[in-house]
């Protein structure tokens, strides 16, 4: 029984992200495939297995920094979102922390408090988060031009998640207070106090590694596909929570999408290459067929734009709060061609 506790903490230091399949627009069979993963990669890790079909991550060469899930485009590649998620709101008590602000640093920056291996894990839907909570948040990076771990472009990527993030929180009308600067000798002096039961809990799952100083992996199971809010990623789900305060009626909230016009032929290729099964295609008794649109399980990837026969499907940029309450009628047609 210690042997499988001990194997179960060991599992929680994995630095390898998961890969859900059916999420791949490669695995999908989109139209133009995806290469971000393999084209962001700093150190070669992730290749394409047979015909090109198929994500492949050595764990020898990937470093976990984490930029692959930054530019996914679906949701194929993620880390647990979680730990990150819950150490910024932990800091937003003046008693649990040190700093005036809650940080996430770079583990070899020499910042105290929590830390990431590399910040190119941060994704937009952390920092709308920490927005949604008013928790002030430093993003303390180490030197990245010669990092072994993450790229030299590191803190570029962070603005442009930034800026992101904060299009997502402009129609809530509270900006999230985030900053992207180098690590100072002060910011060594950081901290996380944490209650003894929080200590104990947070030993309980992660075994060996510092409390204070590492955010603690925790794999992810693989997706049950047969739950359909599991085939949502993590960062899409939290990016639709944090929409708080919650917009006005009318405010406009950026979140790409498709739209479906008249020249629609009723096939089937959007629902197929559909990496989270946003677009679904019902059947009709009567032979007809509805097209809907979950939106807040779309990625916004435009595979289906792509892939669409008669380029029928175009993207919408911005949606009204109602839009996320249910699902959306695309199309609706008497008779499948």
């Amino acid at each position: 029984m210690l042997q499988g506790v001990l194997a179960r903490l060991d599992d929680a230091g994995n630095h390898v992200p998961r890969f859900t399949a059916p999420r791949c627009l490669l695995e999908r069979q989109a139209v133009g495939g995806c290469d971000a993963c393999h084209a962001t990669c700093p150190h070669d890790a992730i290749t394409f297995g047979m015909l090109g079909s198929s994500v492949q991550i050595d764990p020898d060469l990937c470093t976990g920094c984490g930029l692959c899930v930054q530019v996914c485009p679906s949701g194929a590649l993620e880390y647990n979102l979680e730990p990150a998620l819950q150490s910024v709101r932990d800091q937003q008590d003046p008693a649990q922390r040190a700093a005036p602000d809650a940080s996430l640093t770079c583990a070899r920056s020499g910042a105290g408090g929590p830390s990431l291996p590399c910040l190119g894990r941060v994704t937009p839907a952390l920092l709308s988060a920490a927005g949604a909570w008013g928790a002030p948040l430093a993003l303390i990076h180490g030197e990245c031009a010669a990092c072994p771990v993450g790229a030299p472009d590191v803190p570029e990527r962070l603005e442009r998640v930034l800026d992101t993030a904060q299009a997502l929180r402009a129609p809530t009308g509270k900006p999230a207070q985030v900053t992207v600067r180098p690590a100072t000798p002060e910011d060594a002096s950081r901290s996380l106090t944490v209650s003894r039961r929080g200590a104990f809990g947070a030993l309980f799952r992660v075994g060996k590694q510092h409390l204070a100083q590492g955010i603690p992996e925790s794999p992810l199971p693989f997706v049950d596909w047969s739950v359909p809010e599991d085939r949502t990623p993590q960062e899409w789900t939290w990016r639709a929570r944090s929409l708080k305060p919650t917009p006005p009626e009318g405010a406009a909230i950026p979140w790409p999408a498709p739209l479906v016009d008249d020249t629609c032929i009723d096939c089937p290729v959007c629902t197929n290459v559909c990496p989270t099964d946003a677009i679904t295609r019902d059947l009709q008794p009567d032979g007809g067929v509805k097209l809907l649109l979950n939106l807040g399980a779309c990625t916004g990837c435009m595979a289906c734009l792509h892939s669409c026969p008669p380029q029928a499907i175009h993207a919408q940029t911005h949606w009204r709060p109602a839009a996320f309450t249910a699902p959306l009628l695309l199309r609706e047609s008497d008779s499948v061609m």
